[in-house]
């Protein structure tokens, strides 16, 4: 069946994407630690700074706080999107391939529009290694997780 020929390329990819989805939420929840810990402080008899953004990142430029903002978002939708995944390739049959294509689609969706706030980041230029090996790891991932949805969409069978 042409079907089963696709399985082991949908479950690397599920196995290559889960692992940079958490390479993501660990450096984004680092990131979004240390903007809490070395944020503005504000309080009693404080100003706010002219240039004050709610989504204040002491690293990187002005686009960081977003792409690390929709990179956790996009890391999360998208370690919930390999779970549906794997059951998926468990049961490899049309009754499992609507959730999992749906979640992919999602987590793909958000993985890209993080992909816009790292191209930003990049054209502003100024951020450390941490926040370039996540835009690097977001970038890769919008290309795997497309490629993930072909490879069960096209492995989809009738009954």
């Amino acid at each position: 069946m042409a079907g089963e020929q696709m399985k082991p390329v949908a479950s690397l990819l599920l196995v290559l994407n889960f692992c940079m989805f958490v390479i993501i939420l660990g450096i984004g929840g680092w990131a979004m630690n240390r903007a809490i810990d070395h944020g503005f402080i504000i309080g009693p008899g404080f100003d706010l700074p002219a240039h004050f953004s709610p989504i204040y990142f002491p690293m990187g430029n002005a686009a960081t706080g977003f792409f690390v903002t929709f990179s956790l978002l996009a890391g999360v939708v998208g370690v919930a999107s390999v779970i549906s995944g794997f059951n998926h390739v468990r049961f490899w049959n049309h009754d499992s391939l609507p959730s999992a294509a749906s979640a992919a689609t999602i987590s793909w969706a958000l993985t890209v529009l993080a992909m816009g706030f790292a191209s930003k980041e990049i054209e502003l230029d100024i951020r450390n290694a941490r926040l370039r090996t996540m835009e690097a790891f977001i970038i890769i991932l919008s290309f795997t997780q497309i490629l993930y949805i072909a490879a069960i969409h096209s492995a989809a069978t009738r009954r």
